[in-house]
């Protein structure tokens, strides 16, 4: 019985009998194979993906990305702030059409109206995008002279951006359809803000707590003390620094670091005491030092004889 060599009878192996689509190649006429049908198939080789037949449909437009400084205060705040965004936007002259005021697109002669010309010959045609139109399946003879055929123009344009209170160095703010329009009556892209915060001269951030460092002379450290600090949220704090702090000691303040993106309230301030030595002493003090050396009693390294 026919069949091929191994036993393989004719059309095993595909739905409907043959190749796919039921054809099976036979004689000179061959069949044509659509290149977008090759690149769905095989484009993690040829890095590539596939593209359909006929003329471009709807198309999203592209997401834009921009970065926005802001300050210590005004992210813990909030703020509106503008932000200027180059994006294409639709040609106001063709309306997006691309074509000169009182004409129109043709449909191109190259494939038809169909975006695709097929290439090749004998048992093989390979199908591409029509080199002619680009694959929309129009032509513009008389193209536009605002955007010169192309239906959108670039324009430098600021958007109002709303910063919540809170945003951190590196967060992103998406706005949806604020990114370049699309084609063909398909959707804007979005917009998408990146936050980048300055430095503050003694705050620093972790998620939503908020980190100090408080320095302590050697007095108030071993006496012990009270200071007044000011808070992220602009309050005005009093701290008790119990006798004997060690350097390094972290003091938590419930409810006075950022605002929570997600959910309520705030974060805490942690806030660290940092024991500073004095460098240069009078004779007097060094004298009152060394009495007070000679009088302590103590041995802080015994653990480690």
């Amino acid at each position: 019985p026919g069949g091929v060599p191994g036993g393989w009878p004719p059309g095993a192996g595909f739905p409907g009998g043959g190749f796919p689509g039921g054809a099976y190649p036979g004689g000179a006429g061959g069949f044509t194979v659509d290149v977008g049908d090759l690149g769905d198939l095989f484009g993690g080789i040829f890095g590539g993906g596939g593209g359909g037949r006929g003329a471009r449909g709807p198309h999203r437009g592209r997401d834009l990305q921009y970065e926005v400084a802001l300050t210590f205060d005004e992210a813990l705040a909030g703020v509106s702030t503008k932000v200027d965004v180059q994006r294409a936007e639709t040609c106001s002259t063709c309306k997006g059409s691309g074509a000169k005021p009182g004409t129109s697109a043709t449909t191109c002669p190259a494939c038809g109206g169909t975006g695709r010309t097929s290439q090749g010959q004998g048992m093989f045609a390979f199908s591409h995008a029509c080199s002619r139109c680009g694959g929309s399946g129009k032509v513009i003879e008389s193209p536009c002279t605002t955007c010169r055929g192309k239906g959108s123009v670039v324009k430098l344009k600021p958007v109002t951006v709303n910063v919540p209170a809170g945003a951190a160095d590196g967060g992103k703010l998406r706005f949806k359809g604020k990114g370049e329009p699309g084609e063909n009556g398909g959707p804007a892209g979005d917009l998408y803000v990146v936050t980048r915060i300055k430095p503050h001269p003694y705050f620093t951030r972790d998620g939503a707590d908020v980190l100090m460092d408080l320095p302590l002379t050697f007095d108030e450290a071993a006496l012990g003390t009270e200071v007044t600090i000011s808070a992220p949220d602009g309050t005005r704090v009093k701290l008790k620094i119990a006798a004997g702090t060690q350097d390094g000691r972290v003091h938590r303040l419930k409810e006075k670091g950022a605002p929570r993106l997600k959910g309520s309230g705030r974060g805490d301030l942690r806030v660290r005491a940092r024991v500073v030595t004095p460098e240069k002493l009078t004779a007097e003090q060094k004298e009152l030092m060394r009495r007070f050396a000679s009088s302590r009693g103590d041995d802080v390294r015994a653990h480690i004889k």
